[in-house]
């Protein structure tokens, strides 16, 4: 094999994450679903002000109730892999470096599992904001997932790859919008693209679920007569959104019909006990969702 720089510069990085990183940074949750494998792997955390979750006036008091009481929280980022023996696919790839100091993560924890990126066949995304997407591509521009497909949603890489987004969108996320347009320009010839209900693998359903970007997609994995649904940032957190799924969040773009899928999506999980992997969720983001009189809990898959 020939070591390039490109080569002796990821193995000094990655070593070097791994000697820094504690043990809990790789924790993963697993799931076997018929013959296939579900891991969950940590890319890290966030650091958001309280408000960008909600503005509703309740807020702090449901936070109380979990015991968040500062200014500030710190979502978990959960990355989910997939593995049937034919495909390993990874639903969304992070952060990378560029975002958030506690994001980026993805690298060790996937040398944790020994999973190499060259051994990705398949990158789907959720959707494009930065801890979805930034991780895509290595220090030289380069996709990360070199032997892989990226798959995206139509009306997500339209919106993004739009250069009036940028124009149109409001200020706080004219990053966001600058970062998915450089990173999907890059991948642009290599993404394969899907509408909603349409099985874009073997046994891999996309599910509308638009609202918290207007092309945002979920996945319905099914084995048989198993299933898990990898939610991603629809459902996105563990308190308000199960508490007050028609809570407006400021998180989703489109407030009112990322509400309306919430509540929509609780139901049917809750009705029919499947699995759900939440991208922002506590326990490595696998658990189940549970009526909880008038409104819904998470109860982590430990």
């Amino acid at each position: 094999m020939l070591f390039t720089r490109r080569h002796i510069l990821r193995s000094g990085l990655a070593a070097t994450a791994l000697a820094a990183l504690p043990p809990r940074a790789f924790a993963a949750s697993s799931l076997t679903l018929g013959t296939a494998t579900i891991d969950t792997l940590s890319d890290g955390h966030l650091v958001l002000p309280t408000g960008f979750i909600s503005s509703h006036e309740g807020t702090a008091g449901v936070l109380a109730k979990f015991g968040l009481t500062g200014p500030q929280l710190e979502p978990p980022c959960n990355l989910t892999l997939y593995r049937d023996g034919t495909h390993t696919v990874l639903f969304d790839v992070g952060a990378g470096p560029d975002f958030m100091p506690t994001a980026g993560k993805l690298a060790p924890a996937l040398e944790a599992l020994g999973v190499a990126p060259a051994d990705i066949t398949h990158v789907v995304f959720t959707h494009a904001h930065p801890d979805h997407l930034w991780g895509v591509l290595d220090e030289f521009d380069e996709p990360v997932f070199a032997n892989a497909t990226h798959m995206i949603g139509l009306r997500e890489r339209d919106y993004w790859l739009d250069p009036e987004t940028q124009n149109t969108i409001d200020d706080g996320r004219k990053t966001f919008a600058a970062g998915a347009l450089r990173r999907l320009q890059v991948l642009e010839e290599r993404l394969v693209t899907f509408d909603e209900e349409k099985e874009i693998l073997p046994g891999i359903l996309a599910v509308n679920s638009y609202g918290h970007t207007p092309g945002h997609m979920s996945f319905e994995i099914r084995q048989g007569n198993s299933a898990c649904m990898v939610v991603g940032d629809a459902i996105g957190n563990h308190h308000l959104a199960f508490a007050h799924p028609l809570w407006e969040s400021g998180s989703d773009q489109n407030t009112e019909a990322g509400a309306k899928k919430r509540l929509a999506l609780l139901g049917r999980l809750a009705q029919e006990q499947m699995p759900m992997v939440g991208y922002h969720l506590p326990e490595g983001g696998m658990g189940r969702v549970e009526r909880a009189g008038d409104a819904y809990r998470f109860v982590p898959e430990i």
